[in-house]
């Protein structure tokens, strides 16, 4: 048989190239109401991977078994408590957002003695950067308070009202997560052959993305729980309502650096303090200074690790842009996009000065 000519075998590579790239975007297409669900999937077949390991050394030979039980361990220590605290959140902040709407949580006495309580020089101060209008401050805070609780409860609420595409999505990430825990170790080294790169850089650059993958989601999801639930034992110690839902928020916040769980505590600290609760506000200042912050700087180190950890400001970019783009799933989805881009570009930096290093030697 005649061999092909070079210009035949080029044309022949740009088509496959192309239809490779059509069927692509055709396959992204068609998974785009799933993709979410496919996310969640990944992510909880490489947090559970260690169970189902272990489990598999306890049932040899049986990896459907152990990817069964694995799941049903997910079921019942993940997806039940999260949809159980999901439809007590809704309760509490639809609970929350009535008295508002009420007049029973009146941000307007606060806000006088707010004011009543600024010495003389500072309202003076206050007065001369524009800022002495407290009228119009206190209006557009109560309109952000309660955009911020109709936004909760909307997005709470329409989870239940489109049950059967949650259904859906959760049926398909716990199908997904089943084949991934049980024929996972096959479908990475399929994978990695398909990477046109040498067999250590292959394992180098798959290494490098599991260990970050592993150390920035399971690191920020278990101290998110950690403060989380925290914050939600002192508001519920100091007899504040809705503990449950500013306890969520806590370990929502906590995800994304720099704002953390004061964006929830500090303003509630606040509000003890002038509306005449002096003692819980001070308890709770002090918890959220030295017993919830201080978790992320003692706890993280132990979980993540100092070398795999992200910067702080790669993780609130990423997951800003994230939730921008993907809404809730974007929490996941930013930092992972984030740590194939660190994993990436580690390994063609090893690979350019690994390089250098053999060009100067060849000299």
């Amino acid at each position: 048989m005649d061999e092909q000519s070079p210009s035949k075998k080029r044309v022949e590579w740009g088509f496959l190239i192309a239809l490779l790239v059509i069927v692509s975007l055709a396959f992204a297409a068609l998974i785009e109401p799933f993709f979410g669900a496919v996310v969640w999937g990944v992510v909880v077949a490489v947090l559970f991977r260690p169970v189902y390991e272990g489990l598999l050394g306890y049932l040899p030979g049986r990896p459907s078994l152990a990817a069964v039980i694995t799941l049903i361990l997910i079921l019942l220590l993940v997806v039940v408590p999260s949809i159980l605290l999901g439809m007590a959140m809704a309760q509490e902040a639809a609970s929350i957002y009535l008295r508002m709407q009420a007049g029973e949580i009146d941000f307007g006495s606060v806000f006088e003695a707010f004011e009543d309580s600024l010495p003389h020089w500072m309202q003076v101060q206050l007065a001369i950067y524009g800022y002495d209008d407290f009228a119009s401050i206190r209006a557009e805070i109560e309109q952000s308070i309660s955009a911020i609780l109709e936004f909760l409860v909307t997005q709470l609420l329409s989870v239940g009202q489109g049950a059967f595409q949650f259904m859906l999505g959760l049926g398909v990430m716990l199908y997904l997560t089943f084949f991934l825990l049980r024929d996972g170790r096959a479908l990475t080294e399929r994978i990695e052959q398909m990477i046109p790169m040498s067999e250590e850089k292959r394992q180098i650059l798959m290494e490098k993305f599991l260990i970050v993958i592993r150390a920035t989601i399971k690191g920020s999801l278990i101290i998110a729980i950690i403060q989380g639930t925290l914050g939600g034992l002192v508001f519920w110690v100091l007899d504040i309502r809705g503990a449950l839902l500013w306890g969520v928020l806590m370990g929502v916040f906590s995800l994304i650096p720099a704002i953390g769980t004061g964006f929830v505590w500090v303003p509630v600290a606040l509000y003890l303090l002038v509306t005449g609760d002096v003692w819980e506000g001070v308890v709770l200042a002090f918890c959220g200074i030295f017993v919830i912050s201080m978790v992320d700087n003692i706890i993280r180190p132990i979980l993540v690790g100092r070398d795999t950890r992200m910067p702080d400001y790669v993780v609130l970019i990423s997951t800003l842009g994230g939730l921008q783009l993907f809404g809730i799933n974007g929490i996941v989805i930013g930092p992972l996009v984030a740590a194939l881009f660190i994993a990436i570009w580690s390994i063609f930096s090893d690979m350019h000065q690994e390089s250098g290093v053999l060009g100067e030697t060849s000299e």
